[in-house]
């Protein structure tokens, strides 16, 4: 189930939302639990149990870390290696057995005949929040959970639960046990959701049909169609991962959670290094938290500094796929890294050099997702020649003057909103007397008028992609 889909917006959340608001504060948790579960099993019920395995197990490792007379500092290690040996386990099997399995055959020249294993939704984010959880109990930066209901809600809590954003349990431990819904909370939770879901029917899901044709390997292609695929790539990718984390972060609203942000407008970063502070905020701290810093961060020798940001990089490759793509995709932000963090120094730029890194930082963003959403590495080389005008490609085709007929509207307003103009022209808007009928009238008619516009797409069933639901 997805929150761009009609079950969802007319049948589960309304319920869910009615039986939470009329029950005892004693039973909420108990009412988000199984909704939880439900929302999870309903693409595909076997899944769930992976998702409950992960839970139990790490409620008991997390138990067993912190077992009274049991303390010393190797019975706590040994188990917290057992809960990363579980979880990463758990997570190999399911999405990186088959690639590595190929790759071993490939290398060998043997045929593994491997079984074919399906990916379960959002193991990468439940796999990851159930590891921070460990290990920040192991670390002693928070206390175990000894409820195992209040941490499968952690856990599974369906606003996040399929996308993210990464919560850690020390930034919602207190919130899980207490926490208010009032009328304010509801009406900002009630706002976030809408905002987030017209980023993801009307700006997304549109810009998506120019991108497919561009990057579909079949059809007429020229120059421009590429460059207008690639843009419109991504558009896409960016308000699909936002509109969803500004869902999410709209829904725990509604039900009294309180969740970080998640982006922080990337596409206007002075660096690739100032676009990762911007970009996927918690998957980005997650890394520098339980895998950067526990290396040695950059407080170690130039030679293991660049051995420190090697392994992150490769792992955020090869967290987002089991494919050669990503894992070139976060080779290729690593060698970025080094050229910014040993060569360019992009906080020491101003004026116009500042300026120009800025485009080489987009530049380079756009040709990663190129690489990032092609089918293999061949595919994305072909499509980056084509861009640079290398393959003999036409300049132009009727395809780009069909896209922008059709298109162009969401195309402009995609790059307006992926800046902070409308922002600031909202908040121009509601100052002085005028804003104050802004903000209490023309807003909310406004919202509820774009709302119902996004709602008829999904009513008519149009194209309605995903492309986080696969990590």
């Amino acid at each position: 189930m997805v929150f761009s889909s009609a079950i969802f917006l007319f049948a589960f959340l309304p319920i869910v939302l009615l039986l939470y608001c009329l029950a005892g504060q004693r039973l909420k948790n108990g009412i988000l639990l199984a909704a939880s579960l439900l929302f999870y099993a309903y693409g595909e019920p076997k899944f769930v149990f992976v998702m409950l395995a992960s839970i139990v197990l790490n409620y008991a490792f997390a138990m067993l870390i912190e077992l009274p007379g049991y303390g010393s500092k190797r019975w706590r290690r040994d188990w917290l290696l057992a809960a990363l040996a579980c979880d990463l386990g758990i997570l190999f099997v399911f999405k990186y057995l088959n690639f590595f399995g190929h790759m071993v055959g490939k290398a060998l020249h043997i045929d593994l005949q491997l079984p074919s294993i399906a990916l379960p939704i959002g193991i990468s984010f439940f796999t990851f929040q159930a590891l921070s959880y460990v290990v920040d109990v192991y670390r002693g930066t928070t206390r175990v959970q000894r409820n195992p209901f209040s941490l499968a809600l952690y856990i599974s809590f369906f606003p996040q639960l399929i996308a993210g954003p990464i919560v850690r349990y020390s930034t919602i431990a207190e919130q899980i046990d207490d926490r208010k819904v009032t009328p304010e909370k509801l009406s900002q939770g009630v706002q976030r959701f809408i905002a987030g879901f017209c980023k993801k029917v009307l700006l997304a899901n549109n810009v998506a049909l120019v991108a497919e044709a561009a990057f579909d390997v079949h059809g007429e292609k020229s120059v421009a169609l590429l460059w207008v695929g690639s843009l419109a790539y991504t558009l896409q990718i960016f308000f699909d991962f936002c509109g969803y984390s500004d869902m999410a972060i709209g829904l725990g609203k509604m039900f009294g959670f309180e969740f970080e942000e998640n982006f922080n407008y990337p596409y206007m970063a002075k660096s690739v290094t100032d676009f990762w502070h911007r970009w996927h905020i918690s998957l980005s701290q997650w890394f520098r938290d339980y895998v950067y810093f526990p290396l040695g961060g950059s407080r170690v020798t130039p030679a293991r500094h660049i051995f420190n940001l090697f392994v992150v990089w490769f792992l955020t490759g090869l967290w987002h796929g089991a494919n050669y793509t990503f894992l070139a995709w976060g080779m290729m932000y690593f060698v970025m890294q080094l050229v910014e963090k040993f060569l360019v120094k992009p906080q020491r730029l101003n004026g116009a050099t500042a300026m120009g890194w800025r485009v080489v930082t987009l530049l380079i963003v756009n040709f990663g997702w190129v690489l990032f959403n092609s089918l293999s590495i061949a595919d994305a080389k072909q499509y980056i020649f084509g861009m640079l005008g290398l393959r003999g490609l036409p300049l132009w085709s009727a395809a780009v003057t069909g896209s922008f007929r059709e298109y162009g509207v969401f195309l402009l307003l995609g790059v307006m909103f992926s800046t902070p103009i409308t922002k600031v022209c909202g908040q121009r808007l509601c100052l002085g007397r005028a804003g104050t009928a802004w903000q209490k009238v023309l807003l909310p008619l406004g919202q509820i008028a774009v709302f119902a516009w996004a709602v008829s797409f999904v009513v008519l069933g149009a194209h309605n992609p995903f492309i986080y639901f696969n990590f």
